[in-house]
């Protein structure tokens, strides 16, 4: 079986032959200002070598933004198998390199109150990133494939989004000790629940006791504060509201602390005439479990917000997405396919999807007493007026976008091969998130250790 070790290899190999290799060597390009880039690295070089650490603490200060003259453009990645621009990676890594040496000073020539006010605000200017898990039916499996390989790397981001069975998945991950996440995506009993029938038997579609019986093995009855303290992730839950005069909402430790996360769970997976709508449990101060919100109900968390890339922006200061799309409604068209207008242009969708936003009120106005045709017409605008585009995609091949079996069953063999698959298409994208990551990891690592979360309110 192929490793991510043995697809690197040959990916360098593949630079070398192409001459992919002589391009990242190449510091000058117009796909991002290399001057700037250049300029600021060497000025940090000599700063950081020179050892004056309130020379180098101003200079952070000063200079220190995400996307820096553009060098985390799309089309820096696309150009080499593995790896980007020399320039890039080199100036990146003295950033991280200066960062850790600052934090390591002597608190003589800069205090720790200091340290730590500049790696706060330099946490909040610089963004961090996010990962939104779709939803994906029986095909949800592909996530912990792309998570295994994320985890193995080394560059799980802290901030999970996942709606419907990416809720599931993002709830399995997000209650559970650190030390226990490269076990669990190998996780036999995962394998073995996630394959609820034998090729002898037939497919069938998946019902509601199978969610439940999931949720008992792999997901501790734990509130989102509780798992946030088991896991340090911040995990999010996307449910949709049953009824149409209702918002969604975007469940986590911050906007529903004490939510029950297996509740959470089976309402984002709840889709409209296949599971029923599910009440929201919490637990109260003696710990009991009570209803939550016991006037709504809830439903499928895809329908509305499948990626909700502006919520977890506000929330987390958010402004760099990757996600795992495995949502075969999004993806079955085309391996890029990544919108319901996938057969217009840019510019036609944005308007295609700016004219059904327009339309929608007049729509809703003439079904809205009128159930349940109000609430499929409020589903299926929801759904082609969403944006599914990330900085990152992660996709499987349009082979195992299967619409058709989307609520099926899977054999063993088919549960295992989209397991590979998922590790498999997030290789390619190692280095692109590694580089683009590296400066909002480490400040958060280094604010972790003094005790401190900056992403909590």
């Amino acid at each position: 079986m192929q490793t991510y070790k043995s697809w690197k290899n040959q990916a360098i190999q593949d630079d070398l032959e192409s001459g992919a290799d002589q391009w990242k060597k190449e510091t000058k390009s117009a796909l991002y200002d290399y001057q700037i880039i250049q300029r600021r690295y060497e000025e940090l070089l000599e700063i950081r070598r020179s050892g004056d650490v309130q020379e180098l603490l101003y200079y952070l200060k000063e200079g220190l933004h995400g996307n820096t003259a553009g060098m985390g453009a799309p089309k820096l990645y696309t150009r080499a198998r593995f790896g980007t621009k020399e320039l890039v990676e080199k100036y990146v890594n003295e950033v991280v390199r200066s960062i850790q040496e600052l934090n390591q000073s002597d608190s003589k020539k800069i205090s720790s109150a200091e340290k730590r006010t500049l790696f706060r605000r330099t946490s909040m200017g610089f963004g961090r990133t996010a990962l939104m898990l779709s939803g994906a039916g029986s095909l949800g499996i592909f996530h912990m494939g792309v998570i295994k390989t994320l985890v193995d790397q080394d560059i799980l981001p802290r901030v999970i989004s996942g709606a419907s069975t990416g809720a599931f998945i993002t709830a399995v991950l997000g209650t559970h000790q650190p030390e226990n996440r490269h076990e669990l995506a190998r996780s036999k009993e995962l394998f073995e629940l996630m394959k609820t029938h034998e090729p002898t038997s037939g497919r069938r579609n998946i019902d509601h006791y199978d969610l439940e019986n999931l949720l008992r093995n792999l997901v501790p009855d734990l509130t989102f504060e509780e798992a946030y303290e088991v896991s340090g992730l911040h995990i999010n839950i996307s449910v949709a509201p049953k009824s149409i005069q209702q918002r969604s909402r975007l469940l986590n430790a911050t906007t529903a602390p004490n939510a029950l996360i297996r509740e959470a769970v089976l309402a984002s997976c709840a889709i409209p005439g296949m599971f029923p709508a599910v009440q929201l449990a919490a637990r109260d101060h003696k710990g009991q479990r009570q209803p939550y919100i016991p006037s709504r109900s809830w439903i499928d968390g895809s329908i509305i917000d499948e990626l909700p890339a502006k919520r977890l922006s506000r929330l987390y200061g958010v402004n760099y997405f990757i996600s795992s799309q495995a949502n075969p409604s999004v993806t079955s068209a085309s391996g890029s396919m990544l919108s319901p207008f996938c057969a217009l242009n840019d510019t036609f969708e944005v308007a295609g999807r700016q004219w059904l936003q327009t339309v929608y009120p007049f729509v809703m106005e003439q079904v809205r007493d009128t159930y349940p045709v109000n609430v499929m017409a409020r589903n299926w605008f929801s759904s082609a007026t969403q944006e599914y585009n990330a900085d990152i995609n992660i996709l499987p091949s349009a082979d195992s976008s299967r619409p058709g079996e989307f609520y099926e069953t899977l054999t063993e063999e088919e549960t295992r091969s989209l397991f590979t698959e998922g590790e498999q298409a997030t290789w390619p994208q190692v280095e692109r998130i590694r580089t683009t990551t590296a400066v909002s990891r480490c400040i958060d690592n280094i604010l972790l250790d003094m005790g401190e979360d900056c992403l909590l309110p």
